[in-house]
């Protein structure tokens, strides 16, 4: 199965023009590299409601299965990129961020003060990522084999078989 992806980049400054995004075109680039499709991009400021209503409209449509976010993910004041996703997730998905987490120590001591989540919404994932370019796509490239699995777990395919079995 091969994703088709919507790219959500929640920057106040990237939504106002005050400063090109360069997280969402890192991201579409290394998809894109993947050979996956990337249908839609967006850019928002870091507004709950806007950035739920995106989320909601993308996984509740008949053609994006992976919603991927850049943005919003640490501790300032208008960093509400994870609430907003989890209020329009029917599941969370806590490996992803760990794993993400975990692996943005391997080189930025601060990775872990990234709050970032990932869910299901219908049969669509929807996975959080940093802002910084050189964040996001280290955190995607933590999670992205596991994203084929997933997208089929969440259309209904049976779990891999145990090893052994």
């Amino acid at each position: 199965m091969t994703p088709v992806v919507a790219i959500l980049t929640v920057s106040d400054r990237a939504a106002s023009g005050e400063r090109p995004d360069a997280g969402g075109p890192a991201l579409r680039a290394v998809v894109e590299r993947r050979g996956w499709r990337v249908a839609e991009v967006r850019v928002v400021a870091d507004e709950s409601a806007t950035i739920s209503s995106a989320v909601r409209d993308w996984c509740d449509g008949l053609e994006i299965r992976l919603v991927l976010t850049t943005g919003g993910t640490g501790l300032s004041p208008r960093d509400v990129t994870p609430e907003a996703t989890r209020a329009v997730l029917d599941k969370e998905l806590p490996g992803f961020g760990e794993l993400m987490r975990l692996r943005g120590l391997e080189t930025t001591p601060t990775s872990v003060l990234s709050r970032a989540l990932a869910g299901s919404r219908g049969s669509a994932l929807v996975v959080n990522l940093p802002g910084s370019p050189k964040g996001a796509v280290e955190s995607f490239e933590a999670v992205a084999d596991l994203i084929p699995h997933a997208l089929a777990m969440l259309s209904g395919a049976d779990h891999a078989p145990a090893r052994g079995a």
